[in-house]
């Protein structure tokens, strides 16, 4: 762990670590105050300050995990799938209804989401009731920042659920019914607005993992962007804007290397504009490597516990950064040539000509440590799945043969995105990334290119991405090749179903997916939710 990691993480993860998350409704907002926490005996000196700040931080614990709101972003989208093998991952069907976007209102996902996204919100809600009865200006200036905090909470819930409630007041207990997505939209850009010049704006080891003014500005920036899907008003100029206020600042940059702002020690990024730090010992939950890898590549990475073997990439998306004159097609695809693989983390050390944000795969023939193929010991679970293409050695093609009900097992490239330890444990140390400096770079030429299809800044913002992954620059934008561009650069980062419904993509058919209603377009409110909060409305579409 690097230096500037260390400084603010250690505060944060280790005073921080007693928070609870809690599962209740998101309207019964009965968290447990603590009698020994209050102003007479806390919150005296900076490490007390920190101590209680990090417990708002800690709750973005769960973005790594499996069944949470990175799930539900991505396994609905058209880059992740999960398919039954065999005895594997149906899970009840869920899984299933994600993908074909036929999701019933008692899935498991959603509630587990919902409850990730309203404990950060009781989280910050109660911290800042207690730093407002301070009255000093240090706890003026850390309750700017919750409610930062707490508007990202606000951000993703409109994102998925639409019409949410708005609760802000830590002392109310009564049941809260929905606002409408408008209302908690204007919320969101209200609130950010009231304290983003109260936010820090260095970048630096006291601010690392935190909400900065910066970060603020990427939030409104992506706010903007989605405001038309939103409230039905469209905001490019606006959007436009901040993200130009963080391009202005000077404060970040592409970095040289695609695949360095996801590695192992990945704080050093100057990328990355807002990230969770995980640490595999100290703050642990990023569970990539379980929820991807197959069973047999334990051994490829000397891992101490066995993967799961359940996400894979959609074919035609893994399609999408090759080059079609290339891609020889279903019986000959390309892959990364893992033999020049030295370091053993899946990704290849010479990417020659192709797309340099391959290494997003871990994809072709797997290898142990030693040089030699590594083999699928076999079949599990009551049932087989349908027998690999390609027998005992383990190979991820980029092909999977069909969704439910015998997958192959070692159908589909797997996520590759942040750099696997070698030798690693079921958890991550690499930090998670929110909010990065080449989405502001795309976000901005989207918004100018709305405004204007011709603008040459949008064009020569998003051929600076294509010229750091190392392909040829477009001579024009189109809605096509600006979706998928954003797809290629924005892989398993949250992005790609609000990129969908944004370019009115998502009703469309894929792999497996048949085309679907704008009722999809929305996450259901939890079953669970409604049974214990009569006041709670349903979405439009789904069944009351």
């Amino acid at each position: 762990m690097t230096i500037m990691k260390k400084t603010l993480f250690k505060k944060i993860a280790m005073l921080g670590l007693g928070l609870t998350f809690f599962t209740q409704s998101c309207t019964n907002l009965d968290e447990e105050l603590f009698s020994d926490v209050t102003a007479d005996n806390f919150f005296k000196t900076d490490e007390e300050f920190i101590a209680a700040l990090g417990q708002a931080y800690r709750a973005f614990a769960g973005l790594g995990n499996h069944s949470n709101l990175w799930s539900v972003q991505e396994i609905t989208s058209d880059e992740l799938v999960i398919t039954t093998k065999g005895g594997d991952w149906f899970d009840g069907g869920v899984l299933i209804q994600l993908h074909e976007h036929s999701w019933a209102v008692d899935n498991g996902f959603f509630n587990n989401t919902w409850q990730f996204l309203y404990g950060g919100v009781n989280t910050s809600n109660r911290l800042i009731f207690q730093f407002e009865q301070l009255g000093t200006p240090e706890a003026d200036a850390f309750v700017a920042e919750l409610r930062a905090i707490r508007a990202l909470w606000y951000y993703w819930l409109i994102d998925s659920f639409g019409n949410v409630p708005l609760v802000i007041d830590f002392t109310e207990t009564a049941p809260v019914g929905n606002s409408t997505r408008a209302q908690v939209y204007a919320f969101v850009e209200s609130e950010l607005k009231a304290v983003i010049n109260d936010l820090p704006e260095n970048v630096d080891a006291s601010t690392y993992g935190r909400i900065t003014k910066w970060a603020a500005h990427a939030i409104l920036a992506k706010l903007y962007l989605n405001a038309q899907v939103y409230t039905g008003t469209a905001k490019w100029a606006e959007a436009a804007a901040e993200a130009q206020a963080i391009i202005a600042s000077g404060k970040y940059n592409l970095e040289p290397v695609y695949k360095d702002n996801f590695a192992i020690n990945n704080s050093g990024s100057r990328e990355n504009i807002f990230v969770y730090p995980y640490d595999k010992v100290f703050a642990d939950g990023f569970n990539w490597p379980m929820m991807t890898l197959h069973y047999a590549s334990q051994g490829v990475y000397k891992l101490t516990q066995q993967p799961w073997n359940g996400y894979a990439v959609v074919e035609e998306f893994y399609n999408s950064y090759v080059d079609p004159a290339q891609n020889p097609g279903p019986q000959g695809p390309v892959w990364l040539d893992l033999t020049t693989d030295a370091n053993n983390d899946g990704i290849s050390d010479d990417l020659g000509t192709q797309d340099a944000r391959l290494s997003n795969f871990v994809v072709g023939p797997q290898f142990n440590p030693d040089g030699t193929r590594a083999t699928d010991p076999g079949f599990e679970g009551p049932t087989t799945a349908a027998p690999d293409p390609d027998g005992a050695p383990l190979t991820f093609t980029p092909q999977n043969n069909e969704l439910f009900p015998n997958g192959w097992r070692q159908g589909g490239a797997r996520i590759g995105k942040y750099q696997y330890e070698i030798g690693g444990t079921n958890n991550m140390s690499n930090d998670f990334v929110v909010f990065r400096y080449a989405d502001i770079l795309l976000t901005r030429a989207e918004a100018l290119w709305r405004q204007n299809p011709a603008s040459a800044e949008a064009l020569t913002l998003v051929n600076q991405i294509r010229s750091r992954a190392g392909v040829d620059p477009y001579g024009s934008l189109t809605a096509d090749n600006l979706l998928a561009e954003r797809g290629r650069e924005m892989f398993a980062e949250m992005t790609r179903r609000q990129d969908l419904i944004r370019f009115d993509r998502w009703d469309d058919a894929w792999w497996e997916k048949p085309t679907s209603t704008a009722t999809y377009k929305l996450f259901p409110i939890p079953k669970a939710q409604r049974d214990v909060n009569s006041l709670l409305q349903q979405n439009p579409g789904y069944p009351n």
